[in-house]
């Protein structure tokens, strides 16, 4: 992709009408008349009773879990890179839509590779984000629905969507929407949850039917207690493979000793505490073949498609074709 020459912040415009906002005292405000409020620093273009409360509360507790200046690890570069298909180094200078940013493990890699980063997110976890990142020349954040992001269309190089899709409710609607987003020439990159064998063979769906339900509050302290008792065991056996699997039919917790065996105790701990919540208790939980995301994007007229298995399931990345200009003479 061609460095972008646009390399500046984006202004935000009122998500309803496409309109340009200016900033009066704690609020955002259109011409119209119509206001957003700034609150803690941050854009709110959503109310906060929204179906992303759980994730909200999750990303206010595991703020930093998942960020690599945290663990010390290359956790979260590494997935970013393999979906991007490229090192970061080469978002210098891009403009970066970042749809679904949570407490910011991504963010920081997108901030600290030099790109124009907008990062937005439907939850309260901008919060955590904003507190995470500070304040920096190349980025912001608001809190927002990206199926109605407060930027004009056709501009960023790059569209980020991760870990997010398949919990909003129309995967499909989702992804036409950060399509517009997209410039010509430039790239969308996402991931979708997929089908699997567990779905039938485990009891953590079951667990789900209840803990979906409940408030985010108590739900997070039965997914915490329902960890603390079934976490000591996966760890006792977590080099037996067979001891493993059998445990993973009635244990709801997610662990990661295979993939992340660089981790400590606390961190997987903590790991499986923020995973098992949000396994739990999101109100959706759409499943997409390889075969269909590759289509949804061939239908918008997508080019240079790579859908792949990989992480949280299927990780696919595109690209809008480049305005042609037709010569004359």
């Amino acid at each position: 992709m061609p460095t972008s020459s646009r390399s500046t912040m984006l202004e935000f415009v009122n998500p309803q009408t496409g309109d340009r906002l200016t900033r009066q005292r704690d609020q955002l405000v259109a011409a119209n008349g119509t206001s957003y409020p700034i609150v803690h620093g941050v854009p709110r273009f959503v109310s906060a009773d929204n179906y992303a409360a759980a994730f909200g509360l999750e990303w206010k507790v595991h703020s930093r879990t998942q960020l690599d200046s945290h663990t010390g690890t290359t956790i979260s570069k590494t997935r970013l890179e393999r979906c991007l298909g490229r090192p970061l180094e080469s978002l210098r200078g891009l403009r970066v839509l970042e749809a679904g940013c949570g407490a910011g493990r991504f963010t920081e890699l997108l901030v600290n590779a030099g790109a124009f980063v907008h990062s937005l997110d439907l939850s309260v976890a901008v919060e955590a984000n904003h507190e995470n990142i500070g304040d920096r020349d190349n980025y912001l954040v608001a809190q927002a629905d990206l199926r109605k992001p407060p930027f004009p269309p056709e501009s960023f190089d790059l569209v980020l969507c991760l870990g997010v899709l398949q919990h909003t409710p129309s995967p499909e609607e989702s992804i036409r929407a950060l399509w517009r987003m997209v410039a010509p020439g430039g790239e969308l990159v996402i991931d979708h949850y997929t089908w699997s064998l567990s779905l039938v063979t485990k009891l953590a769906p079951l667990y789900r039917v209840a803990l979906a339900r409940m408030p985010p509050q108590p739900a997070k302290r039965v997914t915490d207690k329902l960890t603390s008792v079934f976490f000591p065991i996966h760890w006792r056996v977590r080099n037996v493979r067979l001891a493993q699997m059998l445990l993973s039919r009635v244990s709801p917790c997610l662990v990661y000793f295979n993939a992340f065996p660089e981790l400590t105790y606390e961190q997987h701990l903590e790991f499986t505490r923020l995973d098992t919540f949000d396994h739990l208790t999101d109100r959706y939980k759409h499943l997409r073949t390889r075969r269909q995301i590759e289509a949804t994007l061939a239908d918008l007229g997508a080019t240079d498609i790579v859908a792949t298995h990989g992480g949280n399931g299927v990780e696919a990345r595109c690209r809008k074709q480049p305005v042609t200009r037709s010569s004359s003479g």
